[in-house]
């Protein structure tokens, strides 16, 4: 791993939302803490005071750095010389855009889970203050710092695929087959809701995923898309499943499969790309393992940490061959990046550029566009429609 020596101290850490009964929060503290880079200083943990400063009691964080609303905590923290570096955004996606601008508006730099906000206009606006201020800022589609899917990567970018002609991701779940939104499951109630949600139910929970995992390996842009939307449970809101056409600018065709309500799976995230040289296969619930098949020639398994892995592949490995890395380590492996990122940033030094695999505002405004031409395109009877 990386050593950096520049700043002799870990990054101070704030955070907004998190708190008791919220899932991805401590996902978020966990992925810091794993590389020991990042120590949680301050925090709006909830809307509700009480929540908040309860929540906060539970992290160890001093009563005067839990704040009632986010908009309090930038401007004080901003204000202190020992005041936040960088502040994750860990809320409901509708309290994305006001919190993150928040911060930058109070020069903070930011991580923000995804999708970045709930339309293309309020992304455009985070991108342009981003470019205004200089700040740094990471989306975090984890999924994309998995050693294999950075070794799937590079494999394409080196050419060992050849001429990409099919890119074919799917993202499988089935914990909303019912309408758990309708019970006191937390997480099933806002991601149904399109006032918190945005636009997209499983479209934009998994989909933008799915999405962003294929333009990561493939190195592809959309340029069209056609997609059937539907709320398959009887009376949702928003969508729960999705299957979507594709068609990216070198010419290659591609399918995208997000839903939630494919009984029997869990978290069934699974990539296959195709070349004229050869193809990749990839599955989340298998994330140590890619399959490499080569035109005419006997399919080759890579491991993570095996023999044959590249620089992308190795960088953030932290256990032995044989000792499974997943889900949290993928979320770290994005937060030591981009402290590494911060870090040299901070500290006026030049940014490595094997740090800068996380995706960032680029990919929240693709991200967007890509939910509103699909929604687009299940409206107008799934039609195709320009990215």
């Amino acid at each position: 791993m990386p050593n950096f020596k520049k700043i002799n101290r870990r990054l101070r850490l704030g955070m907004v939302g998190g708190g008791q009964g919220a899932f991805i929060g401590a996902v978020h503290r966990i992925a810091a803490r794993l590389d020991d880079r990042y120590e949680l200083v301050a925090g709006a943990l909830s809307s509700k005071p009480d929540v908040a400063a309860a929540s906060a009691a539970e992290l160890f964080i001093a009563p005067d750095r839990s704040y009632d609303s986010f908009e309090d905590m930038a401007k004080q923290e901003a204000a202190r010389e020992d005041g936040i570096d960088v502040c994750a955004i860990v809320t409901p996606n509708h309290l994305h855009f006001p919190a993150v601008m928040a911060m930058l508006d109070a020069g903070i730099h930011v991580i923000c889970d995804k999708p970045l906000c709930l339309t293309v206009q309020e992304a455009e606006q985070i991108e342009a203050k981003i470019a205004e201020t200089g700040l740094l800022f990471a989306l975090t589609h984890n999924y994309t710092a998995y050693p294999m899917v950075r070794e799937a990567r590079q494999m394409v970018a080196d050419g060992k695929l050849g001429k990409i002609r099919l890119v074919q991701v799917e993202y499988a779940q089935g914990w909303m087959a019912t309408r758990v939104e309708d019970t006191d499951n937390k997480q099933a109630s806002w991601r149904a809701d399109p006032a918190k949600a945005g636009m997209g139910g499983a479209l934009g929970d998994i989909g933008t995923h799915a999405h962003n995992l294929a333009n990561f390996v493939s190195g592809l842009e959309i340029s069209e898309l056609c997609a059937d939307v539907d709320a398959i449970v009887p009376g949702r809101k928003l969508d729960d499943n999705v299957q979507i056409l594709l068609r990216y600018a070198n010419g290659a065709r591609g399918m995208l499969w997000a839903s939630q309500v494919a009984v029997g799976h869990e978290n069934g995230l699974r990539l296959r790309i195709y070349g004229d040289k050869g193809s990749i296969e990839w599955g989340q619930e298998q994330p140590n393992q890619l399959l490499f098949r080569k035109l005419d020639e006997r399919p080759e398994l890579i491991t993570r940490g095996g023999p044959g892995n590249g620089a992308d592949g190795q960088r953030n490995i932290r256990v032995p061959s044989g000792h499974p890395e997943g889900y949290l380590e993928g979320f770290a492996s994005l937060y030591t990046d981009f402290a590494d990122q911060l870090t040299a940033h901070l500290s006026g030094a030049k940014i490595d550029p094997a740090s800068c695999l996380v995706p960032g505002v680029q990919e929240g405004v693709d991200g967007m566009k890509f939910v509103e031409a699909v929604v687009r395109s299940g409206q107008d009877g799934a039609v195709w429609v320009k990215m």
